[in-house]
């Protein structure tokens, strides 16, 4: 299943029903999982994992040395889940030793054409970013997250699950799990609903989650007067829970 005009290190390590396209170049420590279909023109280093039931477009670059000037060509890596779509000309760079050495991706996003994932990012599960949607190094961003056309995120970024970034947002700040925002710099506008009820959340978690919004976004309190408000809700519902404990775990401050 790997077309004869392709170039694959006998080195790398390919399951026997993965399909590699024309002019595709594979090199030396990469694993590719069962099922994925490497489409033509891709090029892939290493050392780079990718699960099973992947799907990567022409054009795209995955597991490249990370675009840092302070790289010195250290064997860090890239570890990518299963059944992750890369759609033309998506670049997904190798961690650097300036953090753990890796870049994680998990399983079921869809990255559409342009869209990059810089140096030691964590992607999540289930996450969409829409073309040209780029994130900055060493940013974390949870499950089911959508990033809008254009979205550019800041180095030592951190998005909560279930967060909404609208297209062109610019997001420097920490977003907490379930708020979506917008503009230049990105300003919190509302709860992500919609997709919350599309993921089974009940009309009391949503109705939880915005309270815990008001209390932190509307009310007009300091960051801690919010958060000791929130606590006796955080004890009692386990969406707003996760919303607290990103909060006390932010390291770049909030949107606000």
């Amino acid at each position: 299943m790997i077309d004869p005009r392709a170039v694959v290190s006998p080195q790398a390590r390919l399951a026997p029903d993965v399909s590699v396209g024309p002019f595709s170049v594979i090199g030396p420590d990469v694993s590719i999982g069962a099922r994925t279909v490497i489409e033509a023109h891709v090029v892939i280093g290493g050392p780079t994992i990718i699960g099973a039931e992947n799907h990567i477009f022409p054009f795209a670059s995955i597991g490249s040395a990370p675009q840092d000037k302070k790289y010195r060509g250290e064997p860090t890596r890239l570890e990518i889940g299963d059944r992750n779509v890369f759609r033309e000309n998506c670049t997904v760079n190798r961690g650097t030793t300036h953090d753990r050495g890796v870049t994680r991706v998990g399983n079921d996003n869809l990255f559409m054409a342009y869209a990059h994932v810089a140096h030691d990012c964590t992607v999540g599960d289930q996450t969409v970013f829409a073309n040209c949607a780029a994130l900055g190094g060493h940013v974390e961003v949870g499950d089911w997250v959508i990033l809008g056309g254009l979205t550019a995120v800041h180095q030592f970024t951190k998005i909560g699950a279930h967060a909404f970034l609208a297209g062109g947002a610019i997001v420097s700040r920490d977003v907490p799990p379930y708020v979506m925002v917008a503009g230049n710099p990105a300003v919190p506008h509302s709860v992500n609903s919609e997709g919350l009820k599309r993921r089974g959340f009940s009309e009391q978690q949503i109705r939880n989650v915005r309270d815990a919004y008001r209390v932190l976004y509307r009310a007009d309190l300091k960051l801690a007067e919010a958060l000791a408000r929130l606590e006796s809700s955080a004890a009692q519902h386990a969406e707003v829970r996760a919303f607290v404990d990103f909060i006390h775990a932010s390291t770049r401050s909030l949107v606000r």
